[in-house]
């Protein structure tokens, strides 16, 4: 999901917030636990897909124009093909 908080699933403690195929996937998967973030999504998800630091992807802001991965960077989905 996009924008989801650590505290938004039931298997993070949250009781107010169904979420039982998240938990699911959560009980079976591996977690990540010592990742940091950029403040907005885009330079955090080019972050996760490539393992690089937001701004060596070209990836570094959402606001004011639009930044995107640079064509030479692989991802983690080019990784596992």
């Amino acid at each position: 999901t996009d924008d989801q908080g650590y505290g938004d699933v039931g298997a993070h403690g949250n009781d107010q917030i169904i979420t039982p195929n998240t938990d699911k996937l959560y009980k079976e998967s591996i977690r990540f636990t010592n990742f940091h973030v950029d403040p907005t999504c885009s330079p955090t998800r080019a972050a996760l897909l490539t393992g690089r630091y937001s701004r060596r992807t070209g990836t570094w802001h959402t606001i004011t124009t639009r930044h995107f991965l640079r064509r030479d960077e692989m991802t983690i989905a080019e990784v596992f093909k």
